[in-house]
């Protein structure tokens, strides 16, 4: 089993506010953590094949991407500043159409060399043609939660039922471990109570969760308000989808009551900042829901809504958003902007041994380079991480013990290959 040792650094574990390591060492052996602390912490005799000398640089877990259509990054700028259902129906839906599986598998390498580059590790993708989406996580050795999407009202709403049932047997754990799966009903608004009755007997089969975009316009809460008397937390709630492990995305448009439900549910929020204010969807409770202990996570939504699959940017908008809108400058500190990037991510995905740098934890690891003129002085590198880095200063990203980028490059990918294969996609879909 190999061992790597990196030294010489600063270390953010994510294990608590006052756990900042200075001058630290942290030792991989395999796919795991096996130790991290002050230099002069690894034991006697414990020899690494590789070592890296992180001196001026800051480590710390992979962030958490808990919400992401990982192939529309072949829609990147293609459809811009309309709101959300005139976007998806005018727009997104008629050019999906035309995606094939090859175009998937490609949009997901851009996507994936996109997200390794600015340093995230983990990802929550819902989208089609997902036997290729998986490859394209095999190919680049991420970790990954996987959801076919599926639409309650389209034609293809059985074979969505279908396609999912393959694509759990045939990928739950695969990849080492790398890949774990949910259903992926697309929202209440698209996915009628009869429909999700049967997501939910799909899910019960499996024992996997479910992955949903949730009260993300006002658009959609009214419609199902009128239609159904109830707000779309309370009525996927009365349906039984929240006694399953539920991501839900957005939660822009939430009761008090609702609120209460997705606390007593343990439904994990992925909140979205970027992508909610470039639709004017609207912006999400998160102080509130922060406040009444319900786990939130960040997530990107598709590159086609944000317009790129940063996490460091994400982590700041939601910061600031927060602070003007609630007008409390000490709204989303920075340290728990972190948290939601990582800890709180992977704990809404189910990954246990994700999301901190602690023993025995899974070595997804980055290193962020602070000798840089916009990282001076460092009065306080939560801060800095948060309010100033850029992903241009992620140095180093290593997953599941494996380094897949090093100064920058991306180890065992042909880039230019991707983006080649993507205009080729790209410029077939728009003629």
């Amino acid at each position: 089993m190999s061992k790597l040792l990196i030294k010489n650094v600063t270390v953010i574990p994510m294990t608590g506010q006052d756990d900042k390591i200075t001058s630290g060492e942290i030792g991989i052996e395999g796919d795991k953590i096996s130790f991290v602390g002050p230099v002069g912490t690894a034991p006697a005799n414990w020899g690494a094949e590789e070592v890296i000398d992180a001196a001026g640089m800051v480590a710390m877990p992979g962030f958490v991407n808990t919400h992401t259509h990982a192939a529309m990054t072949l829609l990147r700028s293609y459809a811009d500043d309309l709101p959300l259902m005139e976007w998806l129906s005018t727009r997104i839906w008629p050019l999906e159409e035309r995606l094939t599986a090859d175009d998937v598998y490609w949009g997901t390498m851009l996507c994936m060399l996109e997200m390794i580059k600015s340093g995230t590790t983990t990802f929550a993708d819902m989208y089609f043609y997902m036997d290729e989406v998986a490859k394209a996580v095999e190919v680049c050795g991420v970790r990954a939660c996987l959801s076919r999407g599926m639409i309650g009202v389209a034609p293809t709403a059985q074979l969505a039922l279908e396609e999912t049932d393959e694509f759990i047997a045939k990928w739950n754990g695969a990849a080492g471990g790398r890949i774990t799966t949910m259903v992926g009903p697309h929202a209440p608004n698209t996915c009628p109570p009869e429909y999700l009755e049967k997501v939910i007997k799909l899910a019960q089969k499996h024992n996997v969760g479910a992955h949903i975009h949730l009260a993300e316009t006002k658009a959609e809460f009214d419609d199902i308000r009128k239609n159904y008397g109830k707000t779309p937390i309370e009525l996927v709630n009365d349906v039984g989808l929240l006694d399953l492990p539920v991501l839900g995305a957005h939660c822009v448009h939430l009761t008090q009551e609702d609120i209460k439900i997705l606390k007593e549910k343990s439904v994990g929020v992925a909140h979205n900042p970027e992508s909610n204010m470039k639709l004017a969807s609207g912006i999400a409770p998160i102080p509130q829901l922060l406040a009444e202990g319900v786990t939130v996570g960040l997530g990107t939504d598709g590159a086609a809504s944000n317009n790129n699959l940063d996490m460091l940017e994400e982590m700041r908008s939601a910061a600031l958003l927060h602070k003007v809108n609630s007008g409390d400058a000490k709204a989303i500190p920075a340290y728990q902007a972190l948290e939601m990037a990582t800890v709180n991510g992977a704990k809404i995905l189910g990954l246990t041994d994700v999301g901190m740098l602690k023993t025995g934890y899974k070595a997804d690891i980055i290193l962020i380079d602070f000798e840089k003129p916009h990282l001076y002085p460092k009065h306080d590198i939560y801060a800095h991480t948060v309010y100033s880095a850029q992903s241009s200063d992620i140095d180093t990203v290593i997953i599941d013990g494996r380094v897949v980028m090093k100064h920058g490059k991306v180890e065992g990918i042909d880039e230019r290959e991707i983006l080649e294969n993507v205009q080729k996609c790209a410029d077939r879909l728009v003629k």
